[in-house]
């Protein structure tokens, strides 16, 4: 989690986000949540719903093939490392600590296509995955 201060001085929050930009492909890019609630001492953002957790163990080799996320959700990594890969060809990893919001659905209409939709994810290193997933 990296907190950044605004040129007012309110802290932020940068989210990591994963979305389906307008040519129908995933990107990262960097959102600021400003951290405008509880004390100077304490400084929280707004309260975000959730409808969902839920808990992922991915063993030692695990990789998926492109896919689309199904539902907008955080993904927090708990333990081991995480690399997501974009069909440019890009990548990026995330560990213990990390996160990013995966919010690249298919776009409305479209017929997925693994050579141009989603991100692929795999685990790497020598230590199994553990990934919790927050649901909006």
């Amino acid at each position: 989690m990296s907190t950044t201060p605004t040129p007012d001085a309110t802290p932020v929050f940068t989210q990591v986000q994963l979305f389906t930009d307008s040519d129908g492909r995933a990107r990262f890019r960097d959102v600021q949540i400003p951290l405008t609630e509880g004390t100077p001492a304490s400084r929280l953002s707004q309260a975000m719903a959730a409808s969902a957790l839920q808990l992922r163990q991915s063993p030692v080799g695990f990789q998926s093939s492109f896919h689309c996320t199904g539902h907008p959700q955080w993904l927090f990594v708990l333990r081991g490392r995480m690399e997501i890969g974009l069909q440019d060809g890009s990548t990026r990893v995330f560990g213990p600590g990390e996160h990013f919001y995966s919010a690249d659905t298919l776009p409305a209409g479209a017929v997925f296509d693994p050579a141009l939709h989603g991100h692929r994810s795999r685990q790497l290193g020598d230590e199994p995955l553990v990934t919790l997933f927050v649901r909006d």
